[in-house]
């Protein structure tokens, strides 16, 4: 496996810091990852299932939305629909350097972002959520309490996983003005949905959101005890394992 370090313009004109992990050889397929709300490109379920995914013969671009880790931008500035746009902008770059990404996979509220990028890359023939919220939404109900005063003042600085971040109104609208049960009903791909029914931050109920109206072939995984952010090796080895076998038949 070797990994590279990308650099590209994201949507909104700001630098996105990237890293593309390839297997040793020709890759079978190319993906690209979205990480999970506030993560990182660096955070461990999006490092390990990336390296791991390489030993299928999958290389993965995983990348810093705007505002997050290294990459350039305020993060009060963005949004949900910020996001898509930083997604569609890294496939792309994947086309117009590499080859355009197949396999689409997104965790948490990435997964989330993923499933309204879709449509926007026909390329893509199979797409991943784990424990990904049905709504764009649910973010909020990770700042709840800070709604009232975002609302009165227009932004607040709350904690998200352990980090200060500034949450602006708009953001909170943004997401409000998301639905995505058309496009995943009209996603035409195959649709794999991971999800572990204890998750204490994205209820299991959620899975069911994005799983029932899809469109067969789509499929449902049980990540049984994993935590939300999959932070045992283990876990994030299941994933990929089940990820390269189940997306083999669409991607050849």
């Amino acid at each position: 496996m070797r990994t590279q370090r990308h650099d590209f313009p994201g949507s909104h004109g700001h630098q996105l810091a990237a890293r593309l992990d390839s297997p040793d050889g020709e890759p079978r397929a190319y993906a690209l990852y979205a990480h999970c709300f506030t993560c990182g490109k660096d955070v461990l379920a999006a490092r390990r299932i990336a390296q791991e995914l390489t030993e299928h013969g999958i290389a993965v671009l995983r990348f810093d939305f705007t505002g997050i880790g290294a990459s350039g931008g305020d993060f009060a500035d963005t949004n949900f629909s910020t996001n898509v746009d930083d997604l569609l902008t890294a496939a792309d770059y994947l086309r117009t350097h590499f080859v355009a990404p197949r396999l689409l996979i997104g965790h948490s509220l990435g997964g989330t972002a993923m499933l309204a990028a879709a449509e926007h890359l026909p390329e893509a023939k199979a797409v991943v959520t784990i424990a990904s919220p049905g709504s764009p939404a649910f973010a909020t109900s990770t700042f709840s309490e800070h709604l009232e005063r975002i609302a009165e003042e227009g932004e607040a600085h709350v904690q998200l996983a352990g980090r200060p971040f500034r949450i602006r109104q708009q953001f909170v609208d943004d997401v409000g003005a998301h639905s995505l049960r058309d496009k995943i009903a009209g996603l035409r791909k195959a649709l794999l949905v991971m999800h572990a029914p204890g998750d204490d931050t994205v209820p299991l109920s959620h899975a069911m959101e994005i799983f029932v109206p899809a469109k067969h072939p789509k499929s449902f995984v049980s990540l049984d005890d994993a935590d939300h952010l999959l932070t045992r090796r283990e876990d994030t080895a299941y994933v990929a394992d089940v990820i390269a076998a189940w997306s083999r038949r669409y991607l050849e």
